[in-house]
């Protein structure tokens, strides 16, 4: 068994740690914002760690109403711009806290008068060390080079960080995405199956929207890195705006179907797909009943997800959701007689300015 598997399985301990560790900080960290709002937001991080800060522009934005951006660190490394960031909020997310263009973004951004906040899995880092504030990702030591339990711990984080925004989030609620991650391991036994018939696919497109946007960049991701197919990704809107045109029959495509706001659109494109006659996979979960009428192409999370009347009801999907892909990605690798915890050129830490 390979040791991204295993890290895939310790998820939900992970969340669970990171949630009894930083629940005080983030209720003292609530009381400062209240007073102390950030005029806008920007996040730093790249690779995995950019794919969360994606995921945390949608749910920032949603639940707090604050405009985020993506920070492009070479702006900042390469083009030595100065950038305005008074009253702003910077956050840098990075796995290791040793990212060298992400620190450097962090940096600038202290002395241009910013608050600066750090979300790693390592403590003792340069990234932990520079900030105001950091969230630990209490996610133990990753060994696998294909991150997984930083990437959820990363998202778990940002959830944090929007109730400690102010967004109408209550803690209660955060602590059963533990229950939701050990949810999702149940189907590994099904994705394991399902891998099988991927055993020779060099090629496809993985659709999100939304609040799963960044679940479509971190699970195409995670098939290039660890099963070299080429995996583009995709919002149900820019495909329809272009790239669908490269789909053909049997055309391999992976999607993110939550019940809520971006079903309609997800719906709508899977109609398409079909017409076309592509192979989607669809991830979705038991809330979703329109979803699951084609018991051959889903794969339906058993767990009915937290609904809120007066907020998006996928807003607590991507975490269960990213799972399935992560599983798919540790089986694929293993099919295909490829090892998915050294992937060939890549190492654990990658320096870039």
């Amino acid at each position: 068994m390979s040791t991204m598997l295993e890290e895939i399985r310790q998820q939900p301990a992970a969340i669970e740690r990171t949630f009894k560790s930083e629940s005080r900080n983030v209720e003292r960290l609530r009381k400062h914002f209240e007073t102390h709002r950030p005029r806008f937001i920007v996040l730093a991080a790249r690779g995995t760690s950019d794919n969360a800060a994606q995921f945390g522009r949608y749910l920032l934005e949603i639940t707090t109403g604050i405009p985020v951006s993506l920070a492009a660190p070479s702006v900042y490394t390469l083009y030595k711009a100065h950038v305005d960031l008074k009253d702003a909020l910077v956050v840098a997310i990075s796995q290791s806290g040793e990212s060298t263009d992400t620190n450097l973004v962090l940096e600038r951004a202290h002395e241009a008068g910013a608050m600066t906040i750090g979300i790693t899995n390592e403590a003792n880092s340069a990234l932990a060390k520079m900030c105001e504030y950091a969230f630990l990702v209490r996610a133990g030591k990753e060994r696998s080079v294909a991150a997984t339990k930083t990437y959820t711990g990363q998202l778990f984080s940002m959830y944090m960080l929007a109730y400690a925004l102010g967004a109408a989030i209550k803690l209660d609620d955060l602590k059963k995405l533990a229950d939701f991650a050990g949810a999702a391991l149940k189907l590994e036994s099904e994705i394991r199956t399902r891998a099988e018939r991927y055993r020779f696919m060099r090629q496809a497109v993985v659709v999100g929207r939304g609040l799963n946007y960044a679940n479509s960049f971190e699970f195409a991701l995670k098939l290039m890195e660890t099963c070299y197919v080429v995996a583009e990704r995709f919002s149900s809107a820019d495909l329809l705006h272009g790239p669908i045109a490269m789909l053909e029959s049997s055309f391999p495509a992976f999607v993110f179907a939550p019940p809520g706001v971006t079903w309609k659109p997800i719906r709508e494109l899977l109609e398409r797909l079909k017409s076309i006659q592509v192979e989607s996979l669809i991830i979705t979960d038991r809330s979703n009943r329109e979803a699951q009428t084609d018991k051959n192409n889903v794969v339906t999370i058993p767990a009915a997800l937290v609904r809120k009347p007066a907020i998006p009801e996928e807003l607590f999907t991507a975490i269960p959701y990213v799972i399935p892909g992560q599983l798919f990605a540790a089986s694929l690798a293993e099919v295909k007689g490829l090892d998915p915890d050294k992937p060939r050129t890549l190492s654990k830490v990658t320096l870039t300015l």
